[in-house]
């Protein structure tokens, strides 16, 4: 394997070719699909108790007009208000995951490169459609955290997460401007970063740095994984290319309505709620597992997103005998970047914490 060290300090990062090892499609719905209805389920990054009734009426009350083509005219309109930017400037998709085929498909990209830890998919949809996708590789030693020299110059794409999952990490906005150059595509996952308090360091609204591309979802904090629902904000030229390569109608009529419902002031204001309570319950569970560091617990900080990365000895082995304990956690090993003793913990409610790190003590305990 040639490593090819980029102009960064010393080791602080490393770009890697791609090579057989982690499975890029797995997710942590894998974690629950078989016997989830008995799992506390701490493997899927999507709010509890979610969607609220407000928002499940609106997208009942499409339903009737079902007949219809779906029109996303006024979802592309809210999108834009909702950030500040131009109509053209939006992408209604079906799910993030939809856009990062999108882009790997419809760019004209010679050498993509995906910041690793990270969502997989963008890597994948890169692969499938023939690139070859270079890595550079963030190291816990540092926190996880990305030096904007670190990605190589003539990298023509390139893919990051912010907040990142699954390491927590939020990255500066001014850091990933840096980035962005002529000829070069920045491509942000916001994917979570209506999970952080006042969406600090979001760069969606921004229209002073080329070639950015933000991706954002509703699935999160809105709890739509099935509804199948998100958007890119970028350069015109750029939404215009993803648009032909995009199938006519990609994005259902309830998946729309609930679009503009979450663009609403309402929605606005309930997922700014929603982030603080969040935050103050990731802060109670880091603190628990703080409490397990003689069990050679360690938790990757300071954790910004609605789930924390926490590295265990023995974690395949104690990830089975969580699930014989009733909860479900995602691996972290099939994350490019991480080893065998990581896990990934969604954020929930103080009381569903307390059992979990109960459980989790008496896991590392055999």
């Amino acid at each position: 394997m040639e490593l090819r060290f980029a102009p960064a300090p010393a080791a602080a990062h490393r770009e890697q070719a791609p090579e057989p090892g982690p499975d890029l499609r797995h997710h942590g719905d894998a974690e629950v699909r078989d016997g989830g209805e008995k799992l506390t389920d701490l493997a899927v990054n999507v709010r509890t108790g979610t969607p609220p009734d407000w928002l499940r009426a609106h997208i009942a009350g499409a339903l009737d007009g079902l007949a219809a083509y779906p029109d996303g005219r006024a979802a592309r309109a809210a999108v834009a208000a909702r950030h500040g930017v131009p109509v053209e400037r939006v992408l209604l998709t079906a799910g993030a995951a939809e856009a990062f085929v999108l882009l790997a498909r419809a760019l004209p990209v010679r050498r993509p490169v995906v910041v690793h830890p990270q969502f997989t998919e963008p890597e994948a949809a890169l692969a499938d459609a023939g690139h070859a996708v270079g890595r550079v590789l963030l190291r816990e030693a540092d926190g996880f955290r990305l030096d904007p020299a670190a990605v190589p110059g003539d990298a023509d794409l390139v893919v990051v997460g912010n907040p990142t999952n699954p390491t927590s990490v939020l990255h500066p906005a001014d850091a990933l401007a840096r980035l962005a150059r002529p000829g070069r595509h920045l491509v942000v996952d916001e994917a979570f970063m209506d999970a952080v308090p006042g969406e600090r360091e979001s760069l969606a609204g921004r229209t002073d740095v080329p070639g950015l591309v933000v991706l954002r979802s509703l699935t999160k904090t809105w709890g739509l994984a099935g509804l199948r629902v998100g958007y890119v904000v970028a350069e015109p030229e750029t939404i215009a290319a993803l648009e032909r390569a995009q199938p006519l109608w990609p994005v259902s009529s309830p998946a729309l309505v609930a679009a503009v419902a979450c663009m609403s002031a309402r929605g606005v204001a309930e997922a700014a709620d929603a982030a603080l309570a969040v935050r103050d319950d990731r802060e109670h569970l880091v603190g628990r597992l703080g409490g397990l560091d003689d069990l050679g617990v360690a938790v990757a900080a300071p954790a910004q997103g609605p789930f924390v990365l926490v590295r265990v000895p023995g974690a395949a082995a104690v990830r089975e005998r969580l699930r014989g304990a009733g909860f479900a956690v995602r691996r972290g090993d099939t994350f490019p970047g991480l080893g065998p003793d990581w896990l990934r913990i969604a954020v929930r409610d103080r009381a569903t914490s307390d059992r979990f790190v109960t459980a989790l003590a008496r896991a590392l305990r055999g």
